[in-house]
């Protein structure tokens, strides 16, 4: 009887684990709601063409309840991208179909600092979708934007991001969002410069 045990003991740890390696390798569950769709507009972006389809892509692989897509014109985009000399400034969202119109200026100022064009445009892509900035957070976070520097070069939103994008958009929850327009100006002058942070 104790040898019995014993083997069953022992092959307890075996069956969690083959159970646990199957249910780590499932992807995450797909949105039963259905997805809303944004299109954007990026014949204005200039030479920043390859970062937003590179930042847009980032956002579309992580979530899962909003598809962000070329508009068919730019009369038709619910946001729009555009190149500018100054700074990146954004309208926070999250932005929805048949609401307000987004606009992102991506600013060639903070290319001149040094920041990642890729990182840039995915993160003001965030404030589209209802992000604020988290300067304070750690370069895994897109949100943090300009925070850790120009050696951070993620354009990848982290898993908390990208579940509260999902949130933001789950049953079209953005749709009972505010309808006033906020603009988020991602500026950052280093303390050495300045003298103050």
């Amino acid at each position: 009887m104790i040898k019995r045990i014993a083997a069953v003991a022992a092959l307890i740890p075996a069956v969690l684990g083959a159970t646990s390696g199957l249910a780590t390798a499932q992807p995450a569950p797909k949105a039963s709601a259905a997805v809303v769709t944004l299109t954007y507009d990026a014949s204005r972006a200039g030479t920043w063409a390859s970062a937003i389809t590179l930042g847009v892509q980032n956002w579309n692989n992580a979530v899962h309840n909003v598809h962000l897509q070329p508009a068919t014109s730019s009369a038709t985009a619910n946001f729009v991208y555009q190149a500018t000399s100054g700074w990146p400034q954004t309208t926070l969202g999250p932005i929805v179909p048949g609401g307000r119109k987004g606009q992102v200026q991506l600013g060639q100022e903070a290319v001149d600092e040094g920041y990642d064009v890729t990182r840039i445009a995915a993160h003001e892509t965030g404030h589209i979708l209802g992000l604020p900035d988290h300067y304070t957070g750690p370069c895994s976070e897109l949100m943090s934007g300009h925070g850790p520097g120009t050696s951070c070069t993620n354009a990848k939103p982290s898993a908390a991001e990208a579940a509260q994008v999902d949130r933001n958009y789950a049953g079209r929850a953005a749709a009972a969002q505010a309808t006033h327009s906020q603009i988020v100006i991602d500026i950052w002058t280093a303390p050495a410069l300045t003298g103050s942070s």
